[in-house]
């Protein structure tokens, strides 16, 4: 009598043969084991569409915020440039100075500047806005006298803008 494979074993030679199926059918280039392992890895067309979508989301996002910087940038240079720059200053006596400063700017423009007087310490003892109009010279000097709450060491042009 032959022996009697067991249960196990039988199942055992199922399995292994199976497996040589699957390899066999994979050599054949059996197209549901290939969909299969792609799927299980994300290489789907459905992934591969929503990447490219999101690709093209980010180019027109970065698109969009490197134009709004251009024109940002480029409107940004249009308005006219004041320039304000301390000539001196004489202390008149204990309760005012006199600042003397040359102011550059477009002509057409009417400015405003704003003129300090410091003690030794650099705090601010006077202050005083200057209204400028506008005249046909891009390039004028001024003198301004400031009244000081204490005794002014020095007086400096603070600020100036356009009106």
């Amino acid at each position: 009598m032959p022996p009697r494979e067991s249960a196990d074993a039988a199942a055992e030679d199922a399995a292994l043969d199976g497996v040589a199926a699957a390899a066999a059918g994979a050599a054949q280039g059996d197209a549901p084991a290939a969909s299969d392992l792609a799927g299980r890895y994300g290489r789907t067309p459905a992934r591969r569409r929503r990447d490219r979508f999101v690709l093209v989301g980010a180019a027109i996002a970065f698109a969009v915020v490197l134009v709004s910087w251009v024109v940002w940038a480029g409107l940004d240079g249009s308005k006219p440039l004041v320039q304000a720059t301390d000539l001196g200053h004489e202390l008149l006596d204990t309760r005012a100075v006199e600042v003397t400063w040359r102011l550059s700017v477009p002509s057409g423009n009417a400015t405003a500047c704003i003129v300090q007087a410091y003690n030794e310490d650099f705090t601010v003892v006077g202050w005083k806005v200057v209204e400028i109009p506008a005249s046909d010279r891009p390039l004028r000097t001024f003198t301004e006298t400031v009244r000081t709450a204490q005794e002014a060491n020095t007086g400096l042009i603070s600020n100036c803008w356009l009106r």
